[in-house]
Formats: C-alpha cells, sequence, structure tokens
C-alpha cells in the first residue's frame, strides 16, 4: 500500500514584486524575516499568515514525509495565491510562473510529489490553453481551483467550456475553498475557515449539482476539499427541498441530489473517526482519498495517523482511502510510484 497524500500545498521561496510588475497592489509577498521561516503579507502592508520552511522548501517536507511514512504528496498552490482579480493578462503570466515552478519540483521528484496546476479563470480561453499546457507539457495531472471566481459560482455558464475541455483531456479539477461567502459575519473566532470554508464547500457542491454540470459532462473528474465540506451532513435536507421546492431546485431538470454521490471525490479531511466512519458509509470508500491540507495548521498534520488508528476498517478500505481513490481521480498507476522507501516497509495492520 502506498500512502498517498491528495492535498498538501506549496509555494515559492520567492518572487519579485507583483505590484512593481504589474503597476498595481492586492498581491501577497514573502518576508523572511528569520531562516526558515516567513511572513505571507499583502503588499499594503497587511499580515496574511506565518508559514515556515515546508512551505517552500520540498526538501523540509520530504522530510516531514519521511518521519511519517507518507510516500506521495500531490502539491498545489496556496489559494490566496489564486490572484483571479488581478487582469487577465496578468493572471495568465502570474499562472504560468506558479505552474513552472511546481512542474520543476515534480519533476526533480517525480516519485514523491505530483503537481495539479493553477489557471488564470479570470480569463476562460487562456485557462484552456493553460490546462492543455499543465496536462500535456508540464506533466501535471491537472489543476487546482477555487471555489468561485469572482463572486461566480461553478455552475456559471461561462465555465461550461472549461468543464469540456477538462472532460476531454481526463484532467483532475481539485475544488479548493476560498474567498467564503458571509466573510462580514465571520471574521471573529477564525469563523471564516471553521464555518465559512465548509459552507463555501457546500455551496461549490450543491451549485455544481442543481446546476447540471455532473449532468452535462458525466465524464469530468472533481475532488472537493475538506471531506466535502458540509455537504454529506446536510445531503438529507438537500434532497429533500429538491422534492419539497422543486421549482426552486430543479431548474435544470436535474436527477435528486442524493444521484449525484459517486460523482465526484472528496479528502478525508474530518479529523474524527465517526465522522470518517458516516462519509465511508454515505459516499463509499472508492471516492475519499487520504489528504492532509499539510502544513497548514488546520490540516491533518499527523499524517492519516487517525485513520490507521481505525481497527474496524478493513485492509483493503484503507488501501482504498491511501492510494487507490486519489490514483483511480488522477488517472495514474501505482507501479511509478514504486521505490525503496527509507522507512521499513509494514503491511496495513501494522501501520
Amino acid at each position: 500500500m502506498l500512502k498517498i497524500d491528495c492535498h498538501a500545498h506549496i509555494l515559492p521561496e520567492t518572487w519579485p514584486s507583483l505590484r512593481e510588475k504589474y503597476g498595481y497592489g492586492g498581491f501577497i509577498t514573502l518576508d523572511h524575516y528569520a531562516p526558515g521561516k516567513a511572513r505571507m503579507m499583502r503588499d499594503d502592508g497587511t499580515f496574511f499568515r506565518d508559514i515556515t520552511e515546508n512551505t517552500w522548501n520540498p526538501e523540509a517536507i520530504l522530510a516531514d514525509m519521511d518521519a511519517h511514512h507518507v510516500d506521495v504528496m500531490v502539491l498545489c498552490t496556496v489559494p490566496v495565491l489564486f490572484n483571479y482579480w488581478a487582469q487577465p493578462e496578468h493572471g495568465v503570466d502570474w499562472s504560468k510562473f506558479l505552474n513552472n515552478h511546481l512542474s520543476g519540483i515534480v519533476s526533480k521528484y517525480p516519485q514523491r510529489f505530483i503537481g495539479l496546476g493553477t489557471l488564470p479563470l479570470q480569463d476562460l480561453d487562456a485557462s484552456i490553453r493553460e490546462l492543455w499546457r499543465c496536462t500535456h507539457e508540464l506533466g501535471l495531472p491537472g489543476v487546482q481551483i477555487g471555489s468561485n471566481v469572482n463572486g461566480k459560482n461553478l455552475d456559471d455558464k461561462v465555465f461550461f467550456p472549461l468543464w469540456e475541455a477538462a472532460e476531454e483531456m481526463g484532467a483532475a479539477i481539485f475544488v479548493h475553498p476560498w474567498e467564503m461567502f458571509g466573510a462580514d459575519r465571520t471574521s471573529k473566532y477564525f469563523q471564516q475557515w471553521l464555518v465559512g470554508m465548509p459552507a463555501e464547500t457546500t455551496l461549490a457542491i450543491t451549485s455544481m449539482i442543481f446546476g447540471g454540470v455532473f449532468d452535462a459532462f458525466p465524464k469530468l473528474k472533481v475532488m472537493f476539499a475538506h471531506a466535502g465540506g458540509s455537504f454529506p451532513f446536510t445531503l438529507g435536507r438537500i434532497n429533500h427541498g429538491f422534492h419539497a421546492r422543486p421549482d426552486l431546485c430543479n431548474v435544470y431538470r436535474i436527477k435528486e441530489p442524493q444521484e449525484y454521490v459517486g460523482r465526484f471525490w472528496v479528502d478525508s479531511i474530518t479529523h474524527n473517526q465517526d465522522a470518517l466512519r458516516f462519509l465511508i458509509a454515505l459516499l463509499g470508500a472508492n471516492r475519499i482519498a487520504y489528504g492532509t491540507d499539510y502544513p497548514f495548521p488546520l490540516g491533518d498534520l499527523e499524517h492519516g495517523q487517525f485513520i490507521l488508528d481505525m481497527d474496524d476498517l478493513s485492509p483493503a478500505i484503507k488501501k482504498q482511502l491511501f492510494q487507490d481513490s486519489v490514483l483511480e481521480f488522477l488517472g495514474l498507476d501505482a507501479a511509478q510510484f514504486d521505490r525503496p522507501r527509507p522507512w521499513s516497509v509494514r503491511s496495513v495492520e501494522d501501520r
């Protein structure tokens, strides 16, 4: 069994001042104020987040992976760097910069890292071209996108050409919440992350269901972060509402929402064994992939230990969660990551 983390983040160690390069502000900068430590700052001087070396240095990431017996990590950018609000030509330039950086890391460590690229979603034609470049030139099996683009939900018809292109290319789409709705009411107590993110992810899922995206593009491969947010635990209400108010819910003559279970993947980040048991019962283990949100503090920084400790999960289910689900989502084969491990190989039951 491989242990493949489907959800981890990385950013470049440095980049030029985008305010100076593009001629306007609003971008994130890095202040490397001490060895192995940096502050993510907005270019108006506003503090965003403290980060450490394992956010940019692949060798530091590999050390953590080895310490926790993680074979492979799927890396993608930090969502605050999407910059969808930037002018389209600058969004294209920035996405190419991030994707070239990520591709370089994957090329250097091809048996340890998989990359998901970034798209300039403020320009759909450019996004389709960059998706093609990611999948055909850079060796990235898909991309990470935000849960909305400048306030447009993912059912907006403007995105349908992207879904069509991704379906044709077999590209994986990983949806991460960002720019959460209700931010003006959730600024205290870290609630944008605790409440806003799960709600934002649920909105992304229901928008794609009710908007007919999964019907129009039945082979589209989509995974939603953070165990699908609140969706799994409110599906009963969503399904009931579909029948109670079809005039409002069933605008595009879709099937009932519960019929779309199995049409998309989620990661395993529940931080709770009973919640994961419920998720497996609802979605099936074949649609759940172990992930961590590494290296951020809301992530599973014990790297799936809570799953390994679940004695009621069979070795086959654990293998599905740790390996098979993400490989199916990405369209990859386990054999390409086969290598000697720096730790002693143990069976699934012992891990």
